[in-house]
């Protein structure tokens, strides 16, 4: 069973025709004469091109419209892929000044979740078309991957482009592609699975026609990849880690925060569960260079979870069938960047199970870089 969580592939809502959704949002700045501060008594209004108007409750639309202007993104002109542009704050950075792994995480979510709504779907939930809304269904992810070529700093601008496409029968898949916008070079990449779920019932569903049909409409008619699935690094396949493992924490739950609108512990978390297990003296002196996570089981509220870490050996197992397709920009280069520092890299596998019965909740892989003096 896969654990459930904040999907970065769809958001509840209607459908809308194509031609909709290749309008261009958030290329004109929202200047403070749009915007009415009210009496304290009321709400704020918005009127776009009319008089300022005070209104007891902005409707939906309205709050919608104004997302969309402040929103630093935009479909592309063939109204599949999505990019926008973000600000690394300074409390999304660690210790060297630059963005951390889970914050790469959630902006790859939450530009997703934008890219769902510029496509019509509502912000009421994750995960679902009309099909799968009456069916209760929704999607979970199977299978992350994280490669970062360069962390962004504190104040740096970073635009994530991302698109989704069909699996076959058993899912979907969503890509990124990261840049840093004042050079427009490629700092990272990724790429995420998602099956379907029902929530009832907990049991993995087949992605049916009709659902396969809803979703066409927003998915690339040809294959495109961020990464090349031939000889592919994030094909590869992560062995269950041995117990005892090198390093153990115990004890870690989940908090409140860490749940989400559908009420599942969030994808980003387990990262961070992941990663508290790290030996100190590598963290000192390598930096995160590729992360990898297979989702096995869901974390319920009161769950305790152990985190275990172990140094990898190099004979791992590679599960491409035999590539197809081509990677968005340079797929030689996304390759070379994972392997640029062989030398100095190392590998740790990961394991996240349930404190009282054992049972497995994630596992990954982790590759780590010697650290530069400075960005």
């Amino acid at each position: 069973m896969l654990h459930g969580c904040k999907v970065s592939g769809f958001s509840r809502g209607t459908l809308l025709q194509p031609s909709f959704n290749r309008r261009n949002v958030g290329s004109q700045p929202l200047s403070r004469r749009d915007i009415r501060l009210a009496p304290a008594s009321s709400s704020a209004s918005v009127a776009h091109g009319l008089p300022d108007l005070a209104v007891s409750e902005p409707s939906s639309d309205t709050r919608e419209s104004l997302a969309d202007r402040l929103r630093l993104g935009n479909l592309e002109e063939d109204g599949f892929s999505y990019k926008e542009r973000f600000i690394v704050r300074c409390y999304e950075v660690g210790v060297n000044r630059t963005a951390t792994i889970e914050t790469v995480a959630n902006l790859l979510q939450e530009v997703a979740c934008s890219h769902a709504q510029s496509v019509g779907f509502s912000t009421d939930g994750f995960a679902t078309t009309n099909t799968m809304r009456k069916r209760n269904l929704i999607w979970v992810a199977a299978r992350m991957h994280i490669e970062v070529y360069k962390y962004p700093a504190w104040a740096d601008v970073v635009e994530i482009e991302t698109w989704c496409q069909g699996e076959g029968k058993i899912g979907t898949r969503r890509d990124w592609i990261l840049k840093d916008f004042a050079t427009d070079t490629v700092i990272g990449r990724a790429t995420s699975k998602w099956v379907m779920m029902n929530e009832v019932t907990r049991r993995l569903e087949r992605v049916t026609d009709d659902v396969r049909d809803e979703l066409s409409l927003y998915c690339p008619q040809t294959l495109r990849l961020a990464f090349p699935e031939e000889d592919s690094f994030c094909l590869k396949k992560i062995p269950k880690l041995d117990d005892p493992a090198q390093h153990l924490l115990s004890g870690l739950m989940p908090r409140r925060s860490d749940f989400d609108m559908n009420q599942h512990v969030n994808n980003v978390t387990y990262i961070g569960w992941l990663l508290e297990s790290m030996p100190q003296e590598v963290l000192d002196r390598h930096e995160l260079q590729t992360i990898t996570l297979d989702y096995r089981r869901e974390c319920q509220r009161d769950d305790k979870v152990d985190s275990l870490t172990s140094l990898e050996s190099d004979d791992t197992e590679d599960i491409s069938s035999g590539g197809h397709g081509s990677a968005n920009g340079s797929a030689t280069a996304a390759k070379q960047n994972v392997n640029s520092s062989s030398k100095e890299a190392i590998q740790f596998l990961h394991f996240l199970r349930l404190s009282d019965n054992g049972l497995e909740i994630n596992r990954g892989r982790t590759v780590w870089r010697r650290k530069v003096a400075s960005y």
